[in-house]
């Protein structure tokens, strides 16, 4: 008993001493809202940054908030990306560092001050300090609903209730999740295809003025139009901003030759003079079209994984599976055989259909899918009709 005692008054002590030792900020203290420009070197930094800084001169504070990192050694870490445990954190960085990587990046940066009083300044900076405690750092990062821009968005909720006003009415587009991601792909034809490739319905929702706020160019015009309430008065939200590094204009290699749309057209091309060949000469492509269909049932497998066995929720209902099947896999597997059964021959006869069918109706279908995919299932459609001709004509 008395060991316990011993150990409740030590408990409350190392209490005590961690509240005494919380740093009170100055009454010069900023609490600043940052936002990085986009760069299109690489897919994850096309969409922009934000984090949070608090400078406090007085207490020689200068640092970052940054809910955009993550941990290669975190174990599994392969794993649980792959599943969709994206176990990204909150941590700091000193501000003149982090301000340096962003300029020699030729990335802008814009800094908001937001219109805090003095209990607002410290009651928004403990819970920043608290986020930052080990047990509360780490969340599951999620691209468009649990971000490093929504996090800023989420915090200045948690902390202020009510207090806080978004006003969505300067939004007036009407964009999907999927259309505000391409505006910043359009330089990145292969990362924008990949998106499309692998992501389902729920990107084609209608997205809020709240939910644009997972972009951080939208959290930085979010804040705003955004009023913080006292006493039922409000005030704006954002009290300056400061461009503190605006990015120079740079020339981009010319890549337009390598889009996949003229890619797709061209391999289009080639299949189909491939085919009136054969319809000519009467020869078989045994092997070009068991290639093609494993090659499209294997990509139908992973998206059908990726929907129902991952925790990717955006990769769900994707209807890129109409085209992508993944049972093309077992039957392109079965036309490498000596003889095939007659369903495999009746259903590549129906495959051509179903494929001239999903072209005509591409522009219906309740999910955007990507134009440059067309000619693929154009050829889908052409070689699954040569492959039951020939084997009707056998």
């Amino acid at each position: 008993m008395r060991l316990k005692k011993i150990g409740l008054v030590l408990t409350m002590l190392f209490i005590a001493c961690q509240l005494s030792a919380q740093v009170k900020l100055s009454d010069k203290a900023e609490i600043l809202v940052l936002t990085l420009g986009p760069a299109q070197t690489e897919l994850y930094s096309a969409f922009g940054h934000s984090a949070i800084r608090v400078y406090d001169p007085e207490n020689k504070i200068d640092r970052i908030y940054n809910y955009g990192v993550f941990d290669f050694n975190q174990p599994n870490f392969y794993l649980n990306f792959a599943r969709g445990f994206l176990n990204y954190k909150l941590d700091t960085v000193d501000y003149p560092r982090f301000k340096y990587v962003y300029m020699y990046y030729n990335r802008s940066i814009h800094e908001q001050v937001l219109n805090f009083d003095q209990e607002e300044k410290q009651n928004f900076f403990d819970f920043l300090e608290w986020n930052m405690l080990p047990e509360n750092q780490y969340y599951y990062y999620d691209y468009f609903y649990d971000n490093c821009a929504t996090r800023i968005r989420d915090a200045l909720v948690n902390v202020f209730k009510n207090k806080i006003e978004f006003d969505g009415s300067y939004i007036e587009t009407d964009y999907t999740i999927r259309q505000l991601t391409d505006l910043y792909l359009k330089e990145q034809p292969w990362g924008d295809l990949g998106i499309d490739l692998c992501l389902g319905l729920p990107m084609d929702v209608s997205a809020t003025p709240y939910m644009y706020m997972y972009l951080p160019d939208y959290i930085e015009s979010g804040l705003n139009n955004a009023k913080i309430i006292r006493d039922g008065v409000a005030s704006p939200l954002v009290r300056k901003t400061l461009v503190t590094y605006e990015s120079k204009s740079e020339n981009t290699s010319d890549n337009s030759l390598f889009t996949p749309q003229k890619i797709f057209w061209t391999l289009f091309v080639i299949v189909a003079i491939l085919s009136y060949v054969q319809y000519k000469k009467q020869k078989t492509f045994k092997r070009l079209d068991a290639t093609l269909f494993i090659i499209i049932g294997l990509l139908g497998t992973f998206l059908f994984l990726l929907w129902t066995v991952t925790d990717h929720h955006a990769a769900a209902s994707n209807m890129n599976i109409l085209w992508a099947f993944p049972l093309h896999l077992i039957t392109g597997m079965l036309l490498l055989k000596k003889s095939t059964p007659k369903w495999v021959n009746k259903y590549f006869l129906l495959t051509s259909f179903f494929m001239a069918a999903l072209v005509l109706f591409w522009m219906f279908l309740p999910q955007m899918l990507h134009y440059s995919l067309i000619p693929i299932v154009l050829i889908l459609g052409l070689r699954g009709f040569m492959i039951w001709k020939m084997s009707s004509k056998k």
